[in-house]
């Protein structure tokens, strides 16, 4: 029996649940899922953007309660320090941990023009100024990792944290069909063909759950 308990909202609509469950695969890290209802209160406010602070995904490991993704991605990287979920080189952690925060606090016009929702797909989405600008943003960064790094990851040859922070938007952009420059599609598809990205998205496949603010409004 595990002591450690990841709880998660929605695998379809939830990118900080997402968010949160990759950092935990990614370190080797053995714990339950516990999923809850899209019909709680505190669920839906996270997934309708109506809240600026919520408790999910949250992870409870021997006693310890941890309740914030950077939060999370700290903690287990502190726990599994062998899974080299940092960058070993002090700039590039420090690096890492900047975009990783970034995401964390920003790109408010992306999350709400684009909502993840891995069962749709919305082929020539019209995309505003605000949602453009956001998305520019990522691209320039995603850039800039690889030229600082060589690829095929954000920060090299494996996995970091940054890359389980900006997993959402790769599926954004393909659900959205958000047009890339071949660097950044190649990107967005190793993401995308992940062995932990397609574990979680065929486990969406199975939720009955709808959330119809979303779904009716794209």
């Amino acid at each position: 029996m595990t002591s450690t308990t990841l709880t998660i909202s929605s695998k379809t609509y939830s990118s900080w649940s997402l968010r949160g469950w990759l950092l935990c695969k990614m370190a080797g890290l053995d714990f339950e899922e516990r999923v809850l209802s899209s019909s709680d209160p505190s669920t839906r406010a996270e997934l309708l953007l109506l809240s600026p602070s919520f408790l999910v995904p949250c992870l409870e490991h021997d006693g310890t309660s941890v309740w914030d993704t950077l939060a999370i991605a700290e903690y287990v990287a502190e726990i599994k320090p062998n899974a080299g979920l940092l960058p070993r080189d002090r700039a590039a952690r420090a690096h890492c941990r900047a975009i990783s925060g970034e995401m964390h606090s920003g790109f408010a016009n992306l999350r709400s023009a684009l909502p993840m929702n891995l069962k749709a797909r919305h082929p020539n989405f019209k995309i505003w100024s605000g949602a453009q600008a956001d998305i520019d943003r990522v691209l320039s960064i995603w850039k800039g990792c690889f030229i600082a790094y060589g690829g095929p990851y954000l920060f090299g040859e494996k996995p970091v944290v940054a890359d389980a922070m900006y997993a959402p938007v790769c599926t954004r952009f393909a659900s959205y069909d958000v047009k890339l420059d071949a660097d950044c599609a190649r990107y967005r598809d190793l993401m995308l063909h992940h062995p932990f990205m397609k574990e979680w998205k065929a486990a969406s496949q199975s939720e009955e759950e709808e959330l119809e603010e979303l779904d009716v409004e794209f």
